[in-house]
């Protein structure tokens, strides 16, 4: 060991790119396990379904609110204190989420709980990349990037086997395993760092316009699923958003952004992201209501897709990395030229198994549904490790959690608006063509990732080559 937060060459740490992978899964599993378990929860505490649909929102609006302020905030923070901090607080709203006695409590969980989810999701792929040389950074990220999505595709199912078997608090305290075995990693591997620093007010307020901007979001997506016509009120968030972007809380961001060229990637990002959200929906949904198909059935279909993202997530790193580990020239910054190939590859193929479940028809069978899925599946996986790469490898690296931050605010704002979008579009093209157009926008959104990722922007700044941080010392 080095200086105080650093790692020497071939010191690598991939105990600490699992923790971040095993973070990554568990947060994003937490956005969608909920979901399955709300008529027992409502039951079980004597709420109507509508308000127990706060126990969703409740985690879904801080993680979405907070993440770039807490970009910002923990900037030149000790990122040991803040991962312990974070994972200690998620684990302990889960076990508060299971034990709730009435409604009141299980939402002030769930608001606790999505504001530590936003610090884990900033957190994740800044402790993958300062966890490894820059010549293993495709390898690096494509765990996290590949357990978050799989997080969110399987919780639905894990969520409905514990319902059966056990009740709706079992989908809150299946997490804390999780959050105990990323802990017990952190605190052994990780170096002693400096502590975090107690956010201004300044940070506080710009929490405050982005939570409002984003509340009006989902609820405008919220109500939308019902009622297309609803999604008008989702341009009622954009003056709060508008004056957060103008003012000291977003300009540094998007300037930060402009000068390391990562604009389009962060687009690219928000395709995939809602390309793949709107897929998922549209499938199960139809299968189940249209084609009359079991809901095992249907998860077993729709299981081909995370399938194929986990066979291709590993490979994905290789390959971006693969030219660097063959001593090949590389582009400005130290980014593997093999990362954007990747990528783009990636996406491209995402797309092509979109472009196939296009016409998707009675007369499919789940084979027939599973194959596509899967190919879309493995062009996500290839993708996601190499884009990630990519962003974080362009990000200066006293700003590596802002940059963190931005992505992560990307991919969830696609992860929320693909189902509702889908269902607006599934919605205007009527009973007979809703499918095919659900469809044909998430086919649309993937194809936009591919141009996206391929345009080469401004390079960014070079990278330290002789070590990688573990941790960032604490700015004065």
């Amino acid at each position: 060991m080095g200086r105080s937060g650093h790692i020497r060459v071939g010191e690598d740490r991939w105990s600490l790119v699992v923790a971040a992978g095993v973070l990554a899964f568990v947060a994003m599993l937490d956005m969608n396990i909920v979901n399955v378990a709300l008529a027992d929860l409502a039951d079980g505490l004597h709420v109507s379904t509508a308000t127990a649909q706060w126990a969703v929102l409740g985690y879904q609006l801080p993680v979405v609110a907070l993440l770039l302020p807490v970009g910002r905030w923990l900037d030149g923070g000790g990122l040991r204190s803040a991962v312990l901090a974070a994972t200690c607080g998620f684990g302990l709203c889960s076990a508060l989420a299971a034990a709730a006695p009435w409604m009141a409590w299980l939402i002030a969980a769930r608001l606790m709980q999505g504001a530590c989810g936003a610090v884990l999701f900033v957190l994740m792929p800044v402790l993958a990349i300062r966890s490894v040389r820059p010549e293993l950074r495709g390898r690096a990220m494509s765990v996290p990037a590949t357990l978050g999505p799989l997080g969110a595709v399987t919780g639905p199912a894990v969520g409905g086997l514990l319902l059966d078997h056990w009740g709706w608090w079992s989908v809150f305290l299946v997490k804390i395993p999780f959050c105990l075995l990323a802990l017990v990693i952190v605190w052994r591997a990780m170096p002693r760092d400096g502590g975090l620093r107690r956010p201004d007010l300044r940070l506080v307020g710009d929490a405050l316009l982005v939570a409002a901007g984003v509340a009006v979001l989902l609820l405008a997506l919220t109500l939308a699923v019902g009622r297309p016509s609803w999604l008008v009120l989702a341009g009622a968030a954009v003056p709060t958003l508008w004056w957060w972007l103008r003012g000291p809380g977003g300009r540094p961001a998007v300037g930060l952004l402009r000068s390391a060229g990562l604009f389009r990637a962060h687009g690219a990002v928000l395709a995939l992201a809602t390309g793949f959200a709107a897929m998922h929906y549209v499938v199960a949904l139809h299968l189940q209501r249209d084609d009359g198909v079991s809901a095992t059935t249907t998860g077993l279909t729709v299981l081909a897709f995370p399938l194929g993202m986990g066979l291709a997530g590993p490979l994905g790193g290789r390959l971006a990395d693969l030219p660097q580990a063959l001593g090949s020239a590389r582009r400005a910054g130290g980014t593997p030229i093999g990362a954007r190939t990747v990528a783009v590859a990636g996406a491209a193929l995402t797309a092509a198994g979109l472009l196939l479940l296009v016409p998707l028809g009675d007369g499919w069978s789940p084979p027939d549904v599973a194959w596509r899925l899967a190919l879309a599946g493995f062009g996500l996986g290839l993708n996601g490790g190499p884009t990630q790469a990519l962003v974080m490898s362009a990000a200066p690296p006293d700003r590596a959690a802002t940059v963190g931050s931005t992505v992560q605010f990307a991919r969830s704002l696609g992860f929320t608006l693909g189902p509702a979008l889908a269902t607006a579009a599934w919605g205007l093209g009527g009973s007979g063509a809703g499918v095919r157009a659900g469809l044909v926008l998430a086919a649309t959104a993937a194809c936009l990732a591919v141009p996206l990722l391929a345009l080469t922007g401004r390079g960014p700044a070079p990278l330290p080559e002789k070590t990688t941080d573990a941790a960032p010392a604490v700015h004065d």
